[in-house]
């Protein structure tokens, strides 16, 4: 069991308060409406403001949308670059990776939904930035996978492929982890660490 990171730790400071709470009002109702099904007038209520108060600090639920997806997957690049940062042979990078990649979207499950579920809502110039955001996230994977390969660590027959079916695990985590899951991000990181390294044919 655990304790959901809190979405606030996504936007730290940076922004005037007003901002920071239709954010956060748009992540509660995103998350329990759904994208579509919310109004403006859903999320300003949330955030204990008039409707009119949410188009001075945003134009749109899209532009909302925009800014939790942007920040998400940005969050979510920094953790894969600084796995791989970690240093070791390729093994333990992958290990590294996979265990805080899946932790993160079960600590933050309700972002990681949101942000990876409701991607064909984004305006297209939202989703072109989000979509370089999450092929340089997949590159990193890859580059780790090939580096294996190349050391005879790991036996795949398509590296991309494999850096997609890396990733889709950890990002699924949001999808059905909850707290009262039996298990922490933690453990289940560690788990997923070891599913992913037979998957990609390291020795036992």
């Amino acid at each position: 069991m655990t304790t959901e990171q809190h979405p606030a730790d996504l936007w730290p400071g940076e922004r005037p308060e007003a901002a920071r709470r239709l954010l956060l009002a748009a992540v509660d109702s995103f998350a329990s409406r759904g994208y579509h099904a919310t109004t403006t007038r859903d999320i300003a209520t949330a955030a204990g403001m008039s409707p009119a108060a949410l188009y001075i600090h945003y134009p749109s639920k899209a532009a909302l949308l925009a800014e939790i997806s942007r920040h998400g997957h940005a969050a979510t690049l920094a953790l894969v670059e600084e796995a791989v940062a970690h240093g070791g042979d390729p093994l333990t990078r992958m290990r590294h990776l996979v265990e805080g990649f899946t932790a993160w979207h079960a600590r933050g499950h309700t972002v990681g939904r949101i942000v990876n579920y409701e991607l064909r809502a984004l305006p297209p110039e939202d989703f072109a930035v989000v979509a370089e955001l999450r092929r340089r996230i997949e590159d990193t994977v890859k580059q780790v996978i090939e580096d294996g390969v190349a050391a005879g660590l790991f036996e795949v027959p398509e590296t991309r492929t494999a850096a997609r079916a890396v990733t889709s695990l950890g990002i699924d985590v949001a999808r059905w982890y909850n707290e009262r899951s039996s298990e922490s991000p933690e453990q289940l990181g560690q788990r997923y660490g070891e599913l992913v390294l037979r998957m990609l044919g390291a020795p036992g």
